[in-house]
C-alpha cells in the first residue's frame, strides 16, 4: 500500500492553492492508495507533519508552499534516518529552491513532474541546530523576505521585495567576521555573507554552475567598501562567477563563523537567530523528484543506477 502525505500552506504566494486541491488529490490517487492531506495553520506546523510522515512510513511527501514551508518540512524529515521522497509544488513569492530545481508554480505541470520525474539525492546544510536547503546569510538585504509586508507581496509579488531592497540600500551594515573553512581562514569587515546550496537566491542567479550533491556549500563574502557596495552587488549579480579581492568565493564542507553582528541570520528566507554559526553539509541527505535534465545538470555525484 503506497502512501503520500500532502503538506500545503494556504497562505503561500497568491494563496490560491485550495482551488486546485481536489484535482491534486484525484491525480495522486491514480498512483497512490492512501492520501493524507495536511493543511498548515501556524509556524512550525509543516515540521510536525513531516515527523508524522516519517513515523507513518509515508512513501512520498508532496510540499506545496514557499521556501519557508519547504524548509520546515525538511527540518522535520531530518530528525529521522528513514525519510520519504519529496515532491514539490512551488507556491511562494520567490521559490528559489523550486525554480533552481526546474520546477514550476503551475500546479498541473509541477504535479506532472512529481509523477514522471526522477529522484535526485540532494545536500542539506546544518547551521547550528537547524537545517537549511538553499541559503543562509547575514548582512545587506538579508531580512527582506520576512520583513516585507505580506499583503504587499500578495498584491505585487516579487516587486515588493525590490521596493524593500531599495529602502535598505541606505543602511548597509559593517560586520566583523572570522570564517574558518576547509582550506583556511578569512577575516575582515563584510557587508554581506552568503552560504549557498542553490543557483538562485532572492530570484537572482548567484552561482554560475552549482552542484547540489557534492557535500560542499558555495560561500560568497562581500567586503564592506562604502560608498561602493551597491556597485559591487550589482556586478556580482550580473556576473555570478566573478571573484575579486572585494568578493571572495569559496567552497567548503564545514564553516565556523565568528562575528560581532547582532543582526539575524536568514535561513531559507526566514529569521534564523543571531551570533556565531557552525555549518556542516549533510551530503545527499534528502531525495527529491526533479526533471531528468535538471538531475544531469546539477547532480553530479549520484549512483549510476540513479542517473
Amino acid at each position: 500500500m503506497k502512501k503520500v502525505m500532502l503538506i500545503y500552506n494556504p497562505k503561500s504566494g497568491n494563496q490560491k492553492f485550495d482551488r486546485n486541491l481536489d484535482f491534486v488529490i484525484k491525480t495522486l490517487k491514480e498512483k497512490y492508495d492512501d492520501i493524507l492531506v495536511c493543511k498548515t495553520n501556524a509556524q512550525g506546523h509543516a515540521t510536525d507533519f513531516a515527523r508524522e510522515a516519517c513515523e507513518k512510513n509515508v512513501d512520498l511527501v508532496v510540499i506545496v508552499g514557499g521556501d519557508g514551508t519547504f524548509n520546515e518540512t525538511v527540518n522535520g524529515l531530518m530528525e529521522y534516518e528513514k525519510r520519504p521522497i519529496i515532491g514539490y509544488i512551488p507556491a511562494g513569492t520567490c521559490c528559489d529552491i523550486g525554480l533552481t530545481l526546474g520546477l514550476t508554480k503551475n500546479v498541473r505541470k509541477a504535479l506532472s513532474i512529481i509523477l514522471s520525474g526522477v529522484p535526485a539525492k540532494m545536500d542539506v546544510v546544518k547551521s547550528n541546530n537547524r537545517y537549511f536547503c538553499y541559503v543562509s546569510g547575514n548582512g545587506a538585504f538579508i531580512d527582506i523576505s520576512y520583513v516585507t509586508d505580506s499583503k504587499l507581496k500578495k498584491k505585487i509579488g516579487y516587486l515588493a521585495y525590490l521596493i524593500k531592497g531599495a529602502e535598505e540600500m541606505f543602511t548597509i551594515p559593517k560586520m566583523r567576521m572570522q570564517i574558518k573553512h576547509d582550506n583556511g581562514v578569512e577575516k575582515g569587515i563584510y557587508s554581506l555573507v552568503l552560504i549557498i546550496n542553490s543557483k538562485r537566491v532572492a530570484g537572482i542567479n548567484m552561482i554560475y554552475k552549482p552542484c547540489l550533491d557534492d557535500g560542499l556549500v558555495d560561500v560568497v563574502l562581500y567586503r564592506n567598501v562604502l560608498p561602493f557596495n551597491a556597485i559591487v552587488y550589482v556586478i556580482s549579480f550580473i556576473l555570478p562567477f566573478w571573484s575579486t579581492p572585494l568578493i571572495k568565493r569559496l567552497k567548503s564542507k564545514r564553516l565556523e563563523i565568528v562575528t560581532n553582528t547582532k543582526a539575524n541570520w536568514n535561513v531559507d528566507g526566514e529569521s534564523g537567530g543571531i551570533g556565531n554559526q557552525y555549518i556542516d553539509v549533510c551530503q545527499k541527505a534528502i531525495e527529491i523528484i526533479v526533471p531528468k535534465k535538471i538531475k544531469k545538470r546539477y547532480f553530479h555525484n549520484q549512483e549510476e543506477y540513479d542517473v
